[in-house]
């Protein structure tokens, strides 16, 4: 298929979206519709800036020739960010649904920035990340104290084994040589998978990226992609990857003064949560994160998403792994 082709039924897809939204926003009562902008990204969903008569907008939607489950699912992140308006976790107001697939919706336009600080540019001054950073531990565990059962339909509660079984199935995916050493990685996680605490809600990808702030303050928590009920170390274990720029040299940076994992924790469990077997979760964010790169990586060595880009993640995703397996070493 020529790239003419494909920019072709692209435009067309999003002609026939645009009417779709057009149409129920105005019923809606948003007036017009002026703008129907497409942003970068995409994979887990399209997503559009929109602009009517009464109100900015975000549009996300199933992509064309995609099947509405997993992260593809639109509906279901309508549904959790609708049980969560109300309480202390931030998110943006999801103002219109339409489950006719492709399924879509819209939800409040937030102005602020969702930067990771050790990742993406431009670059966040040091203090300023710090600061997001502490915010951000502070504010996780209003997610997990939210009682999942406000939620409908979340789905099956996933264990510490659950967790390790979908990030190794991905990891089994991407050519052993992008990964090298990760099977011994999976090994010693396999040997001494932890025992469940209380499940919580787990937003998946809890960062700094898939939060929007307002100088400090977080705003909106956004990406829900692949929400679950599950353990809350896997979140904490993944959102301590972030906080040290040394976990992806070539593609990251460093950032003075950003607050250790000990700190992080601290600032997480508060008057004293028991948090058992951590390291267990900090090398499994590590291999999920290196599993995620090296699946992108095959991507665009296979023509499927060029970008050049991704020939930088092999020092990342060896350092991953290496310290992943130092941990439980």
């Amino acid at each position: 298929m020529s790239q003419e082709t494909v920019s072709h039924e692209t435009d067309s897809a999003d002609s026939v979206l645009q009417r779709r939204v057009a149409a129920q926003l105005e019923r809606d009562g948003f007036g017009a519709l002026q703008t129907f902008d497409r942003l970068p990204g995409g994979h887990s969903g399209l997503t559009y800036r929109v602009r009517t008569d009464a109100a900015d907008l975000v549009v996300k939607a199933v992509p064309p020739g995609q099947r509405a489950v997993g992260r593809h699912d639109m509906l279901r992140q309508a549904t959790v960010m609708r049980a969560l308006a109300g309480t202390s976790v931030p998110v943006p107001d999801i103002v219109s649904v339409d489950e006719t697939e492709p399924a879509w919706y819209a939800m409040s336009f937030v102005a602020g920035e969702s930067l990771e600080p050790v990742l993406d540019d431009p670059a966040v001054e040091p203090e300023l990340a710090a600061a997001r950073m502490r915010r951000a531990a502070a504010v996780l565990p209003e997610l997990h104290a939210v009682d999942s059962r406000v939620v409908p339909d979340a789905g099956p509660t996933l264990t510490p084994a659950d967790e390790l079984a979908r990030w190794t199935r991905t990891l089994g995916a991407v050519p052993p040589e992008l990964v090298a050493g990760s099977d011994h990685l999976v090994r010693l996680l396999t040997a001494r998978i932890p025992d469940p605490v209380p499940a919580t809600l787990v937003h998946g990808d809890y960062r700094l990226g898939n939060l929007i702030t307002d100088g400090t303050e977080p705003i909106a928590l956004i990406d829900w992609e692949i929400w679950s009920v599950g353990d809350p170390r896997v979140e904490l274990g993944w959102f301590l990857v972030f906080a040290d720029g040394d976990n992806f040299p070539g593609v990251g940076r460093s950032v003075p003064g950003l607050p250790s994992a000990d700190e992080l924790v601290g600032l997480y469990t508060g008057a004293g949560t028991d948090l058992p077997e951590l390291e267990w979760f900090d090398a499994l964010g590590r291999l999920k994160m290196a599993a995620i790169m090296g699946h992108n990586l095959r991507r665009h060595r296979e023509g499927r998403h060029h970008d050049p880009d991704q020939e930088k993640l092999p020092a990342t995703i060896s350092r991953l792994v290496e310290t992943g397996t130092a941990l439980l070493s």
